[in-house]
Formats: C-alpha cells, sequence, structure tokens
C-alpha cells in the first residue's frame, strides 16, 4: 500500500512517499481504508524527534472498517469511523484500536470529521474539563483564526463567556470576531491591551498555544484566580516559571493533553457526540483552508507550519491513491 514513511527524523525533506505492506489488525484492533486524513502540528513534533523514526506519519482521520481482529464482533466491517490518535494515518490503510474508534454519524462529511476530531475535541476539553468556561467567564485566546483557536472562540462565545482574541493579522482578527470575538488584538504589548479591555481585572483563563513569546505576558493578563492554559510551543518551549509568580494572584497552571482528556470509558464518544451536535446546531463551523493529495504531505506540513493558512488542512487519500 501507499504511504507516508518518516525514515529518519528532521525537516519536511525526511517526509517520504513509499509503498509497504498493508498491516493486520490485532486481537482488539480495526483495520481501516483510509478516506481523508488531517494535518496537525503534532506531525510536526512527531517528525522532528517527538517519535523516534522509523514510523508511518499521521494521527488522524476518517475511513471505513475492511477488518476486524479476533476478539472484536464482524459488524464493525462497513462502518465508518474517525480517529485521533491512530499512529499511521497518512496511508491507504491504517489499524487502530477499537477504544479509539468514533463511529460516524451518516450526517457528518468526511471533512467535517477531520476538521473536528482532533481540533474540535481540543476545543470541547479545553472549554469544559481544563478550565469550566462560564457565562461570567473572561477568557483570552490565542493564534484565535487557527484550527483550535477558532472553535475554542466559537465554544466559549457559546457559553456565554467575554472573549478577548488575538491573531497576527487584520484578516485573522476579522475571523476571530466571526467567530464571536468581543475583542480581536494583535500580540504587541496584548497584557496591556487586555488590562485596559478588562478595567484592570485581568482575564479568568489564558489558552496559550504559541508558547515562548506569550507565556510571562499571558501570566500578566490573568486576574486573580486566574488559570494558564498551555496547549502548545508554536514559537518554541515556554521559560520556567516561578512559583512566587504564581502565588502573587493565586494562579494555576496547567498543560493537558488530549490523549488524557479522552482516556476515561465513554469520554472520548461523549466529547465528539456533543462536538457534532453543536455542528449540527450551527454553534461551530469548519473552514478547510487546503487539500492535498498524499504524495503531497510534505508540502502541507510545510504551509501548516508556515501558519500562513487559516483553517484545516487535508490529505485526500482514497482519492490520491485510487
Amino acid at each position: 500500500m501507499k504511504a507516508i514513511v518518516v525514515n529518519e527524523n528532521g525537516g519536511p525533506e525526511k517526509v517520504t512517499f513509499a509503498d509497504i505492506d498493508t498491516p493486520e489488525p490485532g486481537a482488539d484492533q480495526l483495520q481501516v481504508a483510509v478516506e481523508t486524513a488531517g494535518v496537525n502540528y503534532l506531525d510536526i513534533y512527531q517528525r522532528n524527534g517527538a517519535v523516534s523514526a522509523p514510523f508511518v506519519a499521521g494521527v488522524e482521520a476518517v475511513g471505513r472498517v475492511t477488518k476486524v481482529g479476533s476478539a472484536l464482533d464482524s459488524s464493525w466491517i462497513g462502518r465508518r469511523v474517525g480517529w485521533l490518535g491512530g499512529q499511521g494515518s497518512f496511508a491507504e490503510t491504517v489499524v487502530l484500536d477499537e477504544a479509539k474508534a468514533v463511529v460516524i454519524p451518516d450526517d457528518i462529511s468526511n471533512d467535517d470529521v477531520v476538521a473536528l476530531l482532533m481540533q474540535g475535541l481540543t476545543a470541547h476539553y479545553l472549554a469544559t474539563s481544563a478550565f469550566a468556561i462560564g457565562k461570567d467567564s473572561t477568557v483570552l485566546v490565542h493564534a484565535a483564526a487557527g484550527g483550535v483557536g477558532r472553535l475554542l472562540t466559537q465554544i466559549a462565545s457559546h457559553l456565554g463567556a467575554t472573549v478577548i482574541a488575538t491573531a497576527s493579522t487584520a484578516d485573522k482578527r476579522r475571523i476571530a470576531v466571526d467567530s464571536g470575538a468581543n475583542h480581536a488584538i494583535g500580540y504587541e504589548n496584548f497584557g496591556e491591551v487586555v488590562r485596559e479591555i478588562t478595567e484592570g481585572r485581568g482575564v479568568d483563563v489564558v489558552y496559550d498555544g504559541i508558547g515562548r513569546d506569550t507565556v510571562e505576558e499571558g501570566l500578566e493578563s490573568l486576574g486573580i484566580r486566574g488559570t494558564l492554559v498551555v496547549i502548545g510551543a508554536a514559537s518554541g518551549p515556554p521559560p520556567a516559571i516561578e512559583f512566587s509568580t504564581l502565588a502573587a494572584k493565586s494562579l494555576s497552571v496547567i498543560r493537558p493533553s488530549i490523549a488524557h482528556f479522552t482516556i476515561r470509558p465513554g469520554e472520548l464518544s461523549w466529547r465528539a457526540e456533543e462536538v457534532f451536535g453543536w455542528l449540527r446546531e450551527g454553534v461551530i463551523s469548519t473552514s478547510i483552508a487546503a487539500r492535498y493529495p498524499l504524495e503531497d504531505t510534505a508540502k502541507a506540513q510545510q504551509d501548516i507550519a508556515s501558519r500562513s493558512l487559516a483553517g484545516k488542512l487535508l490529505i485526500d487519500v482514497a482519492s490520491s491513491t485510487a
């Protein structure tokens, strides 16, 4: 089968389009014919060394079950399923644990599935569990025109929060406002601007996927008993935080992972069902920025790293290999 293989850790030049053996499911696994896959920053982290090469790239996709392991019921065969955290998703066929599979309702398109699983479920747990946003909350969302940021802005607005969004360009700030942000600002002196908007109180929570360039100022933007939620490090690893800095306003810091917020029985399906429900109700919407054939996955990774596109990047696996 055709697949994207990283034979050595490093830059996009290490991403290869190759022929490999079709994987067979283990006892508790599903074999799935991949239709559409999603591109994520996690793919870049893995390529750069978070996963030791060689490996088949890709962690998120949707497709139909073609075979099941010996411990599973054959009724799985033919079902359309989606997943996040299923290693090897940039390939014609993937095997994944049954526990990671989300059965997809007929009225949810492949594009919407891939645009919502990794980023939509991330936005869901950030808004409901890492910090429980309420109607009296004031939140600061960095990179609010990006995949997670845009959805998080929509959800926070739906939950009744006052949303302050940051984005790097005027066009991206317009996207944030269209997504429900009450205020959209740039990154320069954003802490001072936040204090002006909140009349000196600060925000209840900062969602930061940028890291090194924004964390310290984000802490300054928090009000008493505020929470900094660090969800990524696009600008590099954030600096160490002194406990005395936190004590000054009884602040909390959390560095959550979606794996830990979908680990309890039924948690993955609950979050997916709620996110799909919000899509049906018009609470959230998806945005597809670009799509690529499987052989152009390296280009897709370069494009997501450039942060020049606003919306989800898709890999059309089935049409690429038909």
